[in-house]
């Protein structure tokens, strides 16, 4: 919201410098955002005249000029182009060093072709204030010789903006600022009367309200034989001031109260309606071309005003163009309603149309300005186009906006933490414009101002004078008592100032409090620094992706689709944050960038609900590094990324065990799933199988994992020991077996592993062969076995025994053989 200080003059009466008034704006909620002198960019610009005015000597279009200025220059040559310059003309003289806006260059002293120059003669362009123009800009004859320019122009008048709050809808008017300002102690708000104008001829035009929740009141009248002619000087400067343009004087009226008293109104050129009724109802599914130059499709619940030939005006937020005014009007009729806020709001938002009377009417007007800003909006119309106006028309009924609330001055210090004496509150209260209709030693009644919307409905509980709800016979009228309590306490602060009250320490407490996150809660945290160490960039996703990309990742419940997804391509609930993770690669893939690793924790929906599932993805190449060349991501890349993982939520390496059945999305040969036991899937690794990536679009070998977080056990609360160290060194041995193909590697690590516990620490396959000279169907699997003596070193005797354990073992547990 902004406004200037001379604006302000017309309902405050104030001494006060700028830097008072911006301070206690800021002290009383109404946070400044700006300030902006357009005096600043004139410094150095002055009347002056031109005494004397000859061709230039040396160029037919020059001509050299005699300028009085006043101070230091009173006779100072200038060089000028301008073909209007001429002996006694006034003028905007810039003496050398000042800086021309319009040019954006300083003026220097010097010579134009052999001929001193000391100063420039501008235009309103050159200034920043105009437009393009062919000669210097001439003033009146009653101007003081010296004068700086910004000062004859009326334009040293600074103009502020405020930062205004969902719920401050009268501050939206500078007579509402005018109001916060005088109550907090700046200047005195000057009386508000308007002269009522007596119709001189029933209105040929009706109302008719069809759609009463969004409309329950509106008036208007006709105003014939006006002459719609440009605004004068002060009106359009004030306009311009606060950022609207001047368009013509009779829609200049209505912006005018818009900013002056937060009382949006509309008027319709009488000629271009169709028949004598204007009714106010639901739109259909129908296109609207409003004044803003854009087609509108309008929706249902759309509030719009129509006559016989269709929508005129979508209510509350922008006129149509095809009954907009323009020079030729000669009669007009003026519309002044209340809307309801919300439903303006909601159409505004869906239509992205954002106007001055949209950002009122959503935060709520005051309703007892309707009548009165209708008078007057006749009476600027009369006074600046002429005309005479007819009987005042209306339909529906003003809502009944009357409200009190109670004060219990005692809680001005139990909530608001400081002790303000129970006069100056209730005289703060007054002097907002809440009136005292009752009062004792311990509370007080006030009427709610029309204006103030955002205070809520009080309501007086005989039976439970301190607003007990235990005594309350009603227990929503307690809550509104409450909260209308809340909001006149919250005034009294506000203008008492919040900066004032001291603060209080908060209560020690006598236990340690609980940590803010639990175990599951935590643990994200350790993964998205694990990912972020092994070179994964976090993503953020939707909760939904395509139907069709939902189907190739798992099974697309119908259950689990939107009925009003807020786009077409997001109509599924995911089944894994792995949709997302594919997509985003695809698009940095696109844009040159494929060597991308992608990771997110989110959550994902499928047959028993939500779960949160932590998705990694991985594309492209490895860095190039000296001695080593870049190679494709595999699948040994995704697996350990999701062993890492696990063993960063601490769960055993030897309780773990890999088998073949990866989800479909995964490549069949290439991909596994970790188990924890035989039931207990922990996550899933591999390769993006082909068919999925060829459906996405997607040309090259994705790499991914997923750990499934809700299935991993958390930790057992027991002290870890630290390992012992053995001061013997271990003993490594390689075994290969030879294996049939229904034979898993992960059942030969197992055996070896359980075949002598005291000494193995550690066994790992390292290689796997097929072919010649081996049978067909055969694999060999080679696996290193870790022993580590405690007591003393191992001979070789019992090296070979535990080979002959390990050996034996295997063969039981999965019928293998020692290749020889």
């Amino acid at each position: 919201m902004k406004f200037t200080l001379s604006w302000l003059r017309e309902h405050l009466d104030f001494t006060a410098s700028l830097d008072d008034i911006t301070a206690k704006l800021n002290m009383i909620g109404l946070e400044v955002e700006s300030i902006h002198n357009p005096a600043d960019k004139l410094k150095g610009f002055r009347v002056g005249k031109i005494l004397e005015a000859h061709r230039h000597p040396d160029a037919d279009r020059l001509q050299v000029c005699t300028v009085a200025a006043g101070g230091d220059y009173e006779r100072v040559q200038v060089v000028c182009g301008a073909p209007n310059a001429r002996a006694g003309l006034h003028v905007i003289f810039a003496p050398p060093g000042t800086y021309i806006p319009g040019s954006d260059i300083t003026i220097k002293a010097g010579k134009i072709r052999g001929q001193e120059s000391g100063g420039m003669l501008c235009s309103l362009r050159e200034l920043g204030l105009g437009e393009e123009s062919d000669g210097i800009a001439e003033l009146p004859e009653n101007v003081v010789l010296g004068q700086p320019y910004a000062d004859f122009a009326k334009l040293d008048d600074p103009v502020v903006e405020i930062a205004i709050t969902p719920n401050r809808g009268d501050a939206l008017s500078i007579r509402g600022i005018a109001r916060d300002l005088a109550a907090g102690g700046i200047g005195h708000l000057k009386p508000w009367l308007v002269d009522t104008v007596e119709g001189d001829f029933p209105s040929p035009i009706q109302w008719k309200i069809d759609y009463s929740q969004a409309c329950p009141y509106v008036v208007g009248r006709l105003i014939r034989g006006v002459r719609n002619r440009p605004s004068p000087d002060w009106l359009r400067r004030r306009l311009e001031a606060v950022g609207v343009k001047p368009i013509s004087a009779l829609v200049d009226v209505t912006n005018y109260l818009t900013f002056d008293l937060g009382r949006p109104l509309h008027v319709f050129d009488a000629a271009k309606l169709s028949g004598d009724t204007l009714t106010l109802t639901r739109a259909a599914r129908e296109t609207f071309h409003g004044l803003d130059g854009n087609d509108h499709v309008l929706g249902t619940d759309d509030l719009v005003i129509v006559d016989n030939a269709g929508v005129q005006s979508l209510a509350g937020i922008v006129g149509g163009e095809g009954s907009s005014v323009t020079e030729h009007t000669t009669d007009v009729f003026v519309e002044s309603a209340l809307f309801d806020a919300v439903r303006i709001a909601l159409a505004g938002r869906r239509l992205g149309i954002h106007t001055d009377a949209r950002q009122r009417f959503e935060r709520g007007v005051d309703p007892a300005l309707a009548l009165s800003g209708l008078e007057a909006a006749t009476g600027m119309i009369l006074d600046l186009c002429g005309g005479e106006a007819s009987e005042i028309v209306s339909a529906g009924e003003v809502p009944n906006w009357q409200r009190d609330a109670w004060l219990r001055f005692e809680r001005i210090e139990t909530l608001g933490g400081v002790k303000i004496d129970p006069d100056d509150a209730v005289r703060s209260l007054e002097h907002l414009g809440f009136a005292v209709l009752e009062r004792d030693e311990d509370r007080a009644r006030f009427a709610v101002p029309s204006w103030r919307n955002d205070v809520a409905t009080g309501v007086v509980l005989d039976q439970a004078p301190h607003l007990d709800p235990d005594r309350a016979t009603n227990a929503a009228a307690e809550v509104h008592a409450i909260e209308a309590e809340c909001d006149l306490l919250e005034e009294v602060l506000r203008l008492y100032g919040l900066d004032a009250i001291p603060p209080q320490p908060l209560p020690m407490a006598n236990v340690v409090p609980a940590p803010a996150l639990d175990m599951r809660q935590a643990r994200h945290g350790v993964l998205r620094r694990l990912c972020a160490g092994r070179g994964l960039t976090e993503t953020v996703g939707f909760s939904f992706v395509s139907h069709q990309d939902a189907t190739l990742f798992g099974q697309a419940m119908e259950s689990l689709r939107l009925l009003n997804p807020i786009a077409s391509d997001l109509n599924q609930l995911r089944p894994t944050p792995l949709v997302n993770l594919v997509r985003a690669w695809q698009r940095n893939a696109a844009r040159g960038y494929e060597d991308a690793a992608l990771f997110e924790i989110g959550p994902a929906f499928g047959p028993q609900g939500q779960s949160f599932i932590l998705a990694g993805l991985r594309g492209g190449s490895t860095p190039r590094w000296p001695g080593v060349a870049a190679h494709g991501m595999s699948v040994w890349d995704a697996k350990a990324d999701l062993t890492a993982a696990l063993d960063a939520l601490r769960v055993p390496a030897e309780a773990l065990m890999v088998t073949a059945d990866a989800p479909s999305h995964y490549h069949p040969g290439r991909s596994g799933l970790v188990r924890q036991g035989p039931k207990n899937v922990l996550g899933a690794f591999g390769e993006l199988h082909p068919s999925v990536a060829r459906d996405m679009g997607i040309d090259g070998t994705l790499v991914a994992f997923e750990l499934y977080l809700d299935d991993v056990p958390l930790p057992k609360n027991r002290r870890r020991q630290a390992p012992k160290l053995s001061p013997f060194q271990p003993v490594h041995r390689d075994f290969a077996f030879l294996v049939g193909p229904e034979v898993e590697a992960q059942s030969v690590l197992r055996a070896a592993r359980g075949a002598e516990r005291n000494l193995i620490t550690d066994v790992r396959l390292f290689d796997v062969y097929t072919g010649a000279p081996l049978e067909e169907g055969v694999r060999s699997l080679g696996i290193e076995v870790v022993l580590q003596p405690v007591q003393a070193s191992l001979t070789d005797a019992e090296i070979d025994a535990v080979s002959e354990k390990i050996v034996a073992a295997v063969a039981k547990a999965t019928g293998a053989t020692l290749r020889r």
